[in-house]
């Protein structure tokens, strides 16, 4: 699955070619906060990510991701451990999330969004924030791991 995510990565890149700096690094604030438990930290960082990100229909993908892992964040604060399914990504954003599943293979609808949500933006911070691009490296592991727990449902064994 590590070829996957690569793959996935290098689609991404032309969507996502940069950022200032700055909103670069509030996106990989707001992944890290979350990975962390960092809960209302995550929550802050993904609302100043949201407000510093231009319009455009790759960008609305990224502002859902980053509202689908705010969602879930707070209710991690809140101790709600059931995934919010209250955002969703749209049939236009869909197309670029990482998994791609028929409705009838989804398993747990909240889990798979923030799944998505998830590597979408980790994917987004690897790709324009360079400052934090070592950081973030540390964490491949866990996104391929999430990505290998689709790859029966994807077809892919």
């Amino acid at each position: 699955m590590e070829k996957y995510l690569d793959d996935y990565v290098a689609r991404m890149r032309t969507h996502y070619p940069r950022f200032p700096s700055g909103t670069a690094h509030e996106i990989a604030s707001a992944f890290l906060a979350f990975k962390f438990g960092l809960y209302e930290n995550a929550v802050r960082e993904c609302a100043h990510a949201i407000s510093l990100i231009p319009d455009s229909p790759a960008n609305a993908a990224l502002k859902k991701a980053l509202a689908i892992v705010q969602a879930n964040a707070g209710d991690r604060n809140n101790s709600r451990v059931t995934p919010d399914l209250s955002i969703a990504f749209s049939a236009e954003e869909r197309m670029f999330a990482p998994i791609s599943l028929p409705s009838d293979k989804i398993e747990d609808p909240g889990t798979f969004e923030l799944d998505n949500a998830l590597i979408l933006v980790y994917v987004v911070a690897l790709i324009t924030s360079p400052d934090d691009e070592e950081m973030l490296e540390e964490h491949s592991k866990m996104i391929v791991r999430m990505l290998t727990d689709y790859k029966k449902a994807m077809g892919m064994e």
